[in-house]
């Protein structure tokens, strides 16, 4: 890390810098060797005669006994009157420093890295936990999460039929073309009971602050990756779903945050001690992933700066590399 000058890295060039495959494989090593990942920083902007703003700090750093130590910020704003404006409502941009000294080596697209780290994160989790024979894959959602899922998945199973669900169903066929134009056999549906009684993997990304996902519908050996609600008030499944599975997190966070354990673990549904494990501790293979073919899993994601930090790390040192 001798080269101090600046890298500017628009959306674009983060995301070819980020292929699945590769990521995947970095966001293994990155979860198995952990870093430093203070709580985030939430700050509340008021602005006049408009919802109130929000401010985001998301810090992570390598620790000492690494030889090579990047330290990273991604800065995220949040302002839901943009949309009367026509224009988005969120910006997100990270800068990556040198661990040691503490120069600055790169600003990245956050946006990017956040979406793509998000599937990417999901796919490892889904390497443990999904069946190996695992094939068909429903997609809850057709936003710009959505739309990356079947690529990220495919890097760890070979998905051979996409579903696509959303509560536009115009939303669901426009994605669908466009995964069939990138040569994936993809359906848009419309009857989603039946659509998650076929599945092998289920993955929702979704805004749903009322679960979509029924847990009598899942046949045995179903993987349920939960990537959307990020806020306590937020469900994408319901309790019987959590009562049937064998239930795994990103980090501990997922558990104050994350509307699909808070809820049902403040009813009494489940107990927070019943979650198997964290995604590092997959990683490390410090516990068992799923013990047989008929095993539900579910996985439920509220995202961390760890995983943000790897892929910005990632995306610099190709850069650096290609020149």
């Amino acid at each position: 890390m001798t080269d101090t000058q600046i890298r500017i890295l628009d959306a674009r060039t983060t995301g070819e810098l980020l292929p699945f495959g590769a990521l995947v494989a970095t966001l293994r090593q990155a979860f198995a060797e952990g870093c430093v990942v203070p709580v985030r920083h939430h700050h509340t902007i008021a602005n006049s005669g408009e919802p109130d703003a929000t401010l985001l700090l998301m810090p992570a750093w390598h620790e000492t006994h690494r030889s090579e130590r990047y330290l990273g910020i991604k800065i995220v704003t949040v302002f839901p009157g943009n949309t009367v404006r026509g224009i988005p409502g969120l910006t997100s941009t990270y800068m990556l420093y040198d661990g040691r000294t503490g120069m600055q080596l790169a600003l990245l697209d956050g946006n990017t890295i956040t979406t793509r780290r998000t599937v990417a994160a999901s796919a490892l989790a889904a390497d443990y936990l999904a069946r190996k024979d695992a094939r068909r894959l429903l997609v809850i959602g057709a936003g710009r999460v959505a739309s990356l899922i079947p690529d990220a998945y495919r890097a760890v199973r070979a998905i051979a039929d996409v579903d696509i669900w959303n509560i536009d169903p115009a939303s669901a066929e426009r994605l669908a073309q466009s995964l069939r134009q990138r040569g994936l056999q993809a359906t848009a549906v419309t009857d989603l009971e039946a659509a998650v009684r076929r599945a092998d993997i289920v993955s929702a990304a979704t805004l749903a602050t009322a679960p979509l996902i029924r847990g009598e519908w899942l046949r045995p050996g179903t993987h349920v990756d939960l990537i959307g609600g990020f806020t306590p008030a937020m469900r994408e499944a319901d309790d019987e779903a959590l009562r049937r599975s064998s239930v795994y997190i990103d980090t501990h966070e997922a558990l104050h945050e994350a509307g699909d354990l808070v809820q049902p673990i403040r009813a009494g549904v489940i107990a927070a001690d019943a979650v198997r494990a964290t995604l590092g501790e997959l990683c490390r293979r410090d516990v068992p992933a799923r013990a047989s073919n008929g095993e539900i899993t579910l996985y439920k994601a509220v995202g961390t700066a760890l995983a943000d930090l790897a892929a910005a790390t990632m995306v610099y040192e190709a850069a650096s590399i290609a020149g």
